[in-house]
């Protein structure tokens, strides 16, 4: 079935089709990763920039560090924006990780984008996409 239209139709159809998206999915600025600063002292694992980290991917202290728990298979506290991990970790290794959560449930696995949030519909925790609208479920913690 072919649909002809005249120009004028055309373009008030595309710009109602512009004015329905979310304002996140116009914008063009790219998301770069944040790199935990970290250092050893003593037998523990300081990352400094771990409160900074949380306020840029949208996330909760508690969700990121069961994440790191489970992964790096040791204790992790965080005091005021630090996270201290029991054990001598690289900073490649607290990266790593940092990146993997990031991956796994920040950036939407359809646009790449981090305009995303956790939420729990029917026990199946999905990872939604505010920029595209996009939903895919994600691992449970």
């Amino acid at each position: 079935m072919l649909i002809i239209m005249e120009q004028g139709e055309y373009e008030k159809l595309l710009e109602r089709a512009y004015s329905a998206l979310p304002k996140e999915a116009l914008t063009k600025e790219r998301f770069e990763m944040p790199v935990a600063d970290s250092f050893i002292q003593g037998q523990k694992t300081n990352v400094k920039n771990f409160g900074s980290i949380l306020k840029t991917i949208r996330r909760e202290p508690e969700h990121m560090l069961k994440y790191i728990t489970k992964e790096i298979g040791t204790q992790a506290t965080t005091q005021e924006d630090r996270l201290v991990l029991n054990g001598k970790f690289t900073s490649k290794q607290v990266n790593d990780i940092f990146t993997n959560y990031i991956r796994m449930y920040v950036l939407c696995h359809e646009c790449s984008r981090p305009d995303t949030k956790i939420a729990d519909e029917h026990g199946v925790k999905l990872l939604k996409c505010e920029a595209c609208g996009a939903s895919s479920p994600v691992k449970r913690l």
